[in-house]
Parts: C-alpha cells; sequence; structure tokens
C-alpha cells in the first residue's frame, strides 16, 4: 500500500520535468525568433539609408545624364518598389512572400544602379563630381552595412529554422505554430553567369 504514494510522486515528478523541458524549448524558440525579427530590424535600418541616397545620387547625375532619362527613371522606380517591399518584409520579418518580394526587388534595384554606374563612367565630369563621389562613397559603404546585416540576419533565420526543425522541437513548433522563417536572398544575374577568361 505505500507503494501507491512513491508511484504517484515518480509520476507527477516525471510529469513536472515534462512540462519544464517544453516550457524550455518554448522558450528557446521564442529567443530564436526574436533574434532573426531584431537582425532584420539591423537590415530594415541600412536600407532605409539606402533608400534615402539614391534619389539625391539620381539628382546629382541629372544634370549630366538628361538625355539618359530612362535609366534615371528606372533608378527611380526600383528604388521605390524596393523601399515598398521592404516595408512588408519589416512588418513581418521572415515570412516567406514578404522576404521574397524584398529580394526580388532587391535584384532589381541592384540592377538599375548597376547601369547607372557603368553608364557615369562614360561621363568624366559626372565622375569627378564631388557629389556624385560623396553619395558613391556613402551608398557603396551602405552596401557594405547591409551584406554583413543581412549575414546576420541568415544566420539568424538559419539557427531557428534548424531548432524548430529538430526534434524533440518538431513538436512543439507544430503545436505552437512556430512558422519557417525565409533568408533574405538577393538575386544578382551577373553573379550567376560564368565568367568569361580569354588568354589571347
Amino acid at each position: 500500500m505505500t507503494s501507491s504514494p512513491i508511484i504517484i510522486l515518480v509520476l507527477l515528478g516525471l510529469l513536472l520535468l515534462a512540462v519544464i523541458f517544453v516550457i524550455e524549448l518554448y522558450n528557446k524558440l521564442v529567443k530564436l525568433r526574436n533574434r532573426f525579427k531584431n537582425a532584420y530590424a539591423q537590415i530594415d535600418v541600412q536600407l532605409k539609408r539606402r533608400y534615402d541616397l539614391i534619389p539625391n545620387l539620381v539628382e546629382t547625375a541629372k544634370a549630366y545624364l538628361s538625355h539618359e532619362r530612362g535609366t534615371l527613371e528606372a533608378v527611380v522606380a526600383a528604388r521605390n518598389t524596393a523601399a515598398s517591399a521592404s516595408v512588408g518584409a519589416a512588418a513581418t520579418p521572415g515570412d516567406p512572400s514578404a522576404m521574397k518580394k524584398l529580394g526580388g526587388a532587391e535584384s532589381l534595384l541592384g540592377g538599375s544602379l548597376g547601369r547607372l554606374f557603368a553608364l557615369s563612367e562614360a561621363y568624366p565630369d559626372l565622375k569627378a563630381n564631388t557629389t556624385m563621389l560623396s553619395l558613391s562613397e556613402e551608398l557603396a559603404s551602405t552596401e557594405n552595412k547591409v551584406g554583413f546585416s543581412r549575414q546576420a540576419y541568415n544566420d539568424a533565420v538559419m539557427l531557428y529554422n534548424t531548432q524548430r526543425e529538430v526534434f524533440p522541437s518538431s513538436l512543439i513548433t507544430s503545436a505552437f505554430n512556430f512558422a519557417a522563417a525565409e533568408l533574405f536572398v538577393i538575386e544578382q544575374a551577373e553573379q550567376r553567369e560564368p565568367q568569361k577568361v580569354s588568354f589571347a
């Protein structure tokens, strides 16, 4: 008869350990989710800075590239699209559709900025303009910061996604609706194409 209270105490102890284990896993997932959201906030700061620099860059180039209106308009349109996509991604960092939309918009913006800088190479007066030089340096610095912030975000997303997929966390993620987070990938066509090397 005395073994019955011992069995009940052991079962209660095991139940308590199981509850503590579930709470620990849940809290770990929450911390990892908050970490990648914070990492995205760092990207957002840099993207906003970049979006603010682009109109100044276009205005400076406009005086020299008046007959290249299409390129300038493409840069402005791509900037506006990217800024809009950034607002959506900032509202729900990690959301697959928002992150893919932002990645696509950033790819278009990068391509149009690349065409603008390639075009500016043909205009020595524009290349020598101190405002253009200053804005180009600021933009390059911001691009580097975006790259570092993006790497930190992608690392945080990878940790979160890995934790939510491993057992026994996977049981908790489905029960408490911890959705997978999307990486921030910017596709650039020139990076996908093989480099041509000539030994002529």
